[in-house]
């Protein structure tokens, strides 16, 4: 029976690894190899070509649009943890009127879809001036409506006797957030951290309709020109695709300790 569970557990491994190894060895292929049917795995002549031309290329600043991605994903992650901490704290501890209504419309956001926001959105971002601007990602978005419902059911489940000794010793609320709160809730923020820079970072829509510059695209937009200018050049494409995903993977490799304890620890307490 355990043996049966190990080869279930490695088929699946292997069948969600083997795109990942495919895009990565069709990377390295030529032109004219990465185009063949049926397609080979491993490539007989491994070059660095695609990577030079993507690199490279006047027309596709692919590194300049990885270091917008980096910085619009990081900052927009630190804007989204900060908020939704402030907010989730008060409506986890703080007693005032009205406040399970507030809670029940911000979750109550979390269930109109994305897309109907894009035309309001795009109006506001217009009148404030940050059209093709790497503002126009990073700020809208901050006030994140899963990361107040994540971290309110993460600060429900602390112990309330930890606070209530450090208010004894004299320290104010915002002491008691910052010193004590906080520090027990690194796992849940570098979860929501994370969470908040994979979709900002992943984020193909709206970049396409608020950036208009080649030189302020981010990563996933700009890589886009890629498969239009060229649909056949799966070479370029793949090298393009392992460029966007190495970032992701090392900070989850690195994350994942705090994904687990973050995800288990949350959603204990309604």
């Amino acid at each position: 029976m355990k043996a049966f569970r190990y080869g279930v557990l490695t088929f699946l491994a292997l069948v969600f690894v083997s795109p990942l190894v495919f895009m990565v060895t069709t990377s390295f292929k030529s032109r004219t190899e990465s185009g063949q049917t049926p397609p080979s795995l491993v490539p007989d002549n491994p070059t660095l070509a695609a990577y030079q031309q993507v690199l490279n290329a006047a027309d596709t600043p692919v590194f300049r649009w990885f270091l917008n991605s980096m910085v619009a994903a990081t900052l927009n992650s630190l804007l989204v943890v900060t908020t939704a901490a402030l907010a989730a704290y008060a409506l986890a501890r703080m007693e005032f009127r009205g406040r399970n209504v507030v809670f029940g419309l911000i979750v109550a956001t979390l269930f109109v879809p994305p897309v109907i926001l894009v035309i309001p959105s795009f109006e506001i971002v217009g009148r404030l001036f940050w059209l093709d601007t790497l503002t126009a990602i990073i700020v809208p978005t901050a006030a994140n409506a899963f990361g107040v419902f994540f971290l309110r059911q993460f600060f429900i489940g602390l112990p309330k006797e930890v606070e209530e000794s450090a208010s004894l010793d004299g320290a104010n609320q915002w002491q008691v957030f910052w010193k004590i709160v906080l520090p027990l809730s690194r796992p849940a923020l570098a979860t929501l951290a994370l969470l908040a820079f994979l979709t900002n970072w992943n984020d193909f829509l709206w970049p396409v309709y608020v950036l208009f510059s080649p030189e302020n695209q981010t990563l996933q937009a700009g890589l886009s020109t890629l498969q239009y200018a060229n649909a056949v050049r799966y070479n370029l494409l793949m090298t393009g695709a392992v460029v966007a995903s190495v970032p992701v993977l090392l900070l989850y490799v690195f994350a994942q300790r705090f994904i687990i304890e973050g995800v288990s620890r949350s959603g204990i307490k309604g």
